[in-house]
């Protein structure tokens, strides 16, 4: 698949995401982390404008001048932006001009391509894909956030859907020594992911099975909220604060535990990957078993071996630079780099991720206390 066949299938591909939603979902931001689909669909396509429409096509008109504004996220080189959690009182442009805006763009981008491009051109034009696969993934958190907190559970349909682990449970060994981590090979990573480097692990055991909503519950009945002795202090005082009590979207309904997913408000099954869930309860939950979470590097390592993909899987790694990580010159310097703090690392794939994303390497980060994200909790023996 050539690059212009490969960017017109993200693009559709997004849209796809979108289409089965009303107007009135596109601009809802029930939360600061969580953006109006419209939102995201309008960013994704400023992108491709004014990283290279912009800079590579002189004939190129700008579609309208205030995006550049409007739809920025947190490029500084690229001027000012509105605020993150304003995104959702943006009424204009509406959802209609957003499309027409991402029409415009589409065939300004598809025309450039066929005049012919450079080395260089077509690697911006790779980010931008990868970019906007990202926020594929992130409308999935999204949209399911904004209509799993509505009070009626609208259904949207049977995508991203989670399947029962059936293989018989194992713990995988793998012996103390020098290990390579990071990408290797010819195609598109992000710099987060380089370079490659050796990292010293001891001996360790890890699950080939993710963690059950049975095995959720039986903590939950155990005390497992009330007793601050498993948690952080920072987890323990978010828990607290906001009253949480069990994973998102749970509801405790006519005397059972039920769901919510996109095909609606459904009895919870017990054999399902928990789902949804923060690293402070994932850490919460791993002391109560006696073990702990992988570090971002035994993942790694284990990956080769472990089923994975229907979940992001929590680490115990905080999200930090590589020895020699170096941060690129101009805007995209600050794609990953100026977050490496703060934040921990998931590593592997949900089923909301796309094709081509789902590698061993891949350093996904968020907050500690992040729920929304389709993310899960793997073992090890300490």
């Amino acid at each position: 698949m050539n690059i212009e066949q490969q960017f017109l299938k993200t693009r559709q591909q997004t849209e796809s995401i979108c289409s089965p939603l009303e107007t009135e979902d596109y601009v809802v931001q029930p939360i600061t982390d969580v953006s109006p689909p419209k939102w995201h669909l309008a960013h994704t396509t400023w992108f491709f404008e004014q990283f290279v429409l912009v800079k590579y096509d002189r004939n190129y008109k700008v579609f309208h001048p205030d995006f550049a504004y409007l739809f920025n996220s947190y490029y500084n080189h690229m001027g000012e932006r509105t605020l993150r959690q304003n995104r959702g009182i943006m009424t204009r442009p509406t959802v209609a001009q957003v499309y027409e805006y991402r029409t415009y763009v589409t065939e300004a981008i598809i025309t450039l391509l066929e005049r012919g491009y450079t080395a260089e051109l077509k690697g911006l034009v790779e980010i931008g894909i990868n970019h906007e696969q990202q926020h594929q993934e992130l409308l999935a958190y999204d949209i399911k956030y904004i209509l799993g907190t509505q009070p009626t559970f609208p259904r949207l349909g049977e995508q991203f859907k989670l399947k029962e682990e059936t293989h018989q449970h194992q713990w995988l060994h793998f012996s103390e020594g020098l290990y390579e981590v990071g990408y290797q090979g010819n195609s598109f990573c992000f710099d987060n992911e380089l370079p490659v480097h050796k990292v010293y692990l001891g001996e360790f055991e890890i699950s080939n099975k993710m963690v059950t909503n049975a095995e959720y519950l039986e903590f939950m009945e155990d005390g497992g909220y009330a007793n601050f002795k498993l948690w952080h202090d920072e987890g323990w005082q978010f828990v607290q604060n906001n009253n949480i009590k069990h994973p998102l979207y749970w509801h405790f309904r006519d005397g059972e535990w039920r769901h919510y997913h996109f095909n609606g408000l459904e009895k919870l099954n017990p054999n399902l990957p928990l789902s949804h869930i923060s690293m402070y309860e994932a850490y919460a939950f791993a002391t109560w078993k006696g073990m702990r979470l992988p570090t971002e590097f035994e993942w790694e390592i284990a990956a080769q071996q472990l089923p994975w993909g229907q979940l992001w899987e929590w680490t115990g790694s905080a999200y930090l630079p590589y020895p020699g990580f170096t941060h690129v010159e101009g805007a995209l310097g600050e794609y990953n780099g100026k977050f490496m703090l703060n934040q921990m690392v998931l590593r592997g794939a949900s089923v909301a991720t796309p094709k081509g994303h789902q590698r061993n390497t891949y350093r996904n980060f968020f907050y500690a206390s992040s729920r929304y994200i389709f993310s899960g909790i793997r073992l090890v023996k300490k």
